[in-house]
């Protein structure tokens, strides 16, 4: 399940990269609420490479997903970025990680 997410990047870090190749990157965007809060998300593997097409200081909508994990009797939970849309733009711009798009080339039985 997919949420969403409106606000103003804080901060944008460096990518994080591990010896088995995994990489990670988090962003902090700051809501637009009555009593703004900061909120941390990280963008995972090749989907790292989004945050190159976003500044600190533009206004945003993201969607990511919660992931929880329990680890030596912790619990954590992660939100993890799936698309964030620059708003105010003439042209959203818009980065989707994980959206194929199917190829019906050869789809013979479809009838349009």
């Amino acid at each position: 399940m997919l949420y969403t997410f409106e606000g103003t990047i804080k901060e944008i870090m460096e990518t994080q990269t591990w010896d088995s190749g995994f990489k990670k990157r988090e962003i902090v965007i700051t809501s637009d609420d009555k009593f703004p809060q900061d909120v941390k998300f990280e963008f995972l593997k090749d989907s790292t490479l989004i945050l190159d097409n976003v500044n600190v200081g533009d206004e945003v909508i993201i969607n990511f997903s919660v992931r929880g994990n329990e680890y030596n009797g912790k619990y954590y939970v992660n939100l993890n970025g799936q698309t964030i849309d620059i708003k105010g733009t003439a042209t959203t711009k818009t980065k989707k990680v994980g959206t194929a798009i199917p190829d019906h080339s050869n789809d013979e039985d479809i009838p349009f």
